[in-house]
């Protein structure tokens, strides 16, 4: 068994040709602050540890730091959780949170899954299911599925979703998996998309 945690599994994800936000490894301050100057305010801060398996749940992930100043608190902070290995400087990005992946059955091979992410989609549970592979009608038919449909499209005013930049990474992930009969599981959460694109910020793979 294999576990791809975020760096790894980003940058696996991004060679097979996957839209993955800008992002720069860092382990002190000051390689943090010319990783920020580098992609441009404002960013995100994740920690980087292989002992921690939700970020969130250790206060790990400093979201929309808009200057310096954030920036230097934001990595104090990080540095200061249990099992600090580094940080993950990530181009900050608006959209909409969604969770895709694969998982492996035993009965009917790789399942992909689609729905809402962020940090309630285990509350939240509107994710919808297809067995792999999957045309673009399947794509289509699993977006329009889930309760949250009318939040994509632009509810209360707010831009549609470009909804193309989705269709791609689905797709790309039921090929993947016609590739990679190995992996068990496959989280992005959350790919963010917005009316522009669509991109992966957070990911995690496991090979048998």
């Amino acid at each position: 068994m294999e576990v791809l945690a975020e760096k790894e599994a980003e940058e696996f994800l991004e060679k097979k040709g996957f839209p993955v936000a800008k992002r720069i490894f860092v382990s002190n301050y000051e390689e943090c602050l010319n990783a920020a100057r580098k992609i441009g305010f404002p960013v995100a801060l994740k920690i980087v540890s292989k002992k921690i398996l939700h970020k969130s749940d250790v206060h790990g992930v400093k979201l929309d730091i808009k200057n310096k100043e954030e920036l230097k608190n934001g990595f104090n902070e990080l540095k200061k959780i249990k099992n600090f290995e580094g940080v993950l400087v990530q181009e900050y990005l608006d959209g909409k949170f969604i969770i895709t992946g694969l998982k492996k059955d035993p009965t009917f091979g790789h399942v992909i899954a689609f729905g809402l992410g962020g940090i309630f989609t285990e509350i939240i549970k509107d994710v919808s299911f297809r067995v792999c592979p999957i045309t673009k009608k399947d794509a289509i038919e699993m977006i329009k599925e889930i309760k949250a449909y009318k939040i994509l499209e632009g509810a209360r005013g707010e831009k549609k979703i470009n909804f193309y930049s989705l269709l791609r990474v689905l797709l790309a992930l039921s090929e993947l998996s016609k590739k990679y009969d190995n992996i068990e599981e496959l989280d992005i959460n959350p790919l963010i998309v917005n009316e522009r694109n669509a991109k992966i910020v957070d990911a995690r793979i496991v090979f048998s």
